[in-house]
């Protein structure tokens, strides 16, 4: 019975993505269909399948500015996580450090890329470096943040038991009120995923040797249209694959979202 529960629950999940599969196959073929009813010049808009000719073309100079930006991006995003969550924490955990960070971190966010990028590249020349900062910078703040609301947001009795077992303050906020602000942590984690190569790939079309961003530079002026859908769709296939790969890690370390129980839910 378990059995056919878990299948039953697979089979819905699967169902729930086949709208939008049909909406981007019929995207799709519209797209293709209109190019060339109206013969619409390539230089303005390309079809769908010269997208996927120029893509293959060019695919020995594409990967390798693929990779570039995936390692810019993959490893800034893995600080921003780290010092998201510690920033978050000693914020949550100091009052003073909250009021002297947080300002920062969110004046640090609202500034536009455009206007950061050449101080960056001024300290850090243009070495893949200056970008891995750039990426950590920015997605650091809504980790940190939804890990300082996570935290507060946890309920009172769980570090009454705690701290009724014998535990520490430190160890119950550390092994107690993270795991519980797990979830509301890693929301803030695929936000910050969800802008990291795009925010690489930005960083680079202002200034770098190679990567993606310089790719769509050298496209745009030589008026190349496939090639700029070329590299777009790079860059969301790998923050496809990113986040794919914080909700796989999600799952391991919490177990699916529908497992967890509220304590409070025999009460209502």
């Amino acid at each position: 019975m378990a059995r056919q529960s878990r299948q039953s629950h697979h089979s819905r999940r699967y169902l729930r993505w086949l709208p939008t599969f049909a909406a981007v196959l019929a995207i799709l073929v519209i797209w293709q269909v209109w190019v060339e009813a109206a013969h619409v010049p390539q230089t303005v808009m390309p079809s769908p399948t010269q997208i996927v000719d120029a893509t293959v073309e060019t695919w020995p100079t594409l990967w390798p500015a693929t990779l570039t930006t995936l390692e810019e991006g993959a490893i800034g995003f893995l600080f921003a996580v780290a010092a998201g969550i510690v920033v978050g924490v000693g914020c949550y955990a100091s009052k003073t450090l909250d009021a002297a960070l947080f300002p920062l971190l969110y004046a640090a966010q609202t500034m536009p890329l455009i206007s950061i990028a050449p101080l960056f590249l001024i300290w850090f020349g243009f070495e893949t470096s200056g970008k891995i900062v750039i990426v950590a910078v920015f997605g650091l703040f809504p980790i940190a943040v939804q890990t300082i609301r996570g935290l507060r947001d946890v309920p009172r009795y769980y570090v009454d038991v705690a701290l009724t077992c014998g535990a520490t303050p430190v160890w119950t906020l550390w092994h107690v009120k993270l795991r519980v602000a797990a979830r509301q942590i890693f929301g803030g984690i695929r936000i910050s995923a969800a802008y990291t190569f795009a925010t690489a790939a930005t960083a680079e079309y202002l200034g770098a040797r190679r990567g993606l961003g310089i790719w769509l530079q050298a496209a745009y002026n030589s008026f190349r249209m496939p090639l700029i859908f070329s590299a777009t769709f790079m860059i969301i296939v790998l923050t496809c694959v990113l986040l794919i790969a914080v909700s796989l890690t999600e799952r391991v370390l919490l177990g699916p979202a529908d497992e967890d129980e509220d304590p409070d839910a025999d009460q209502l």
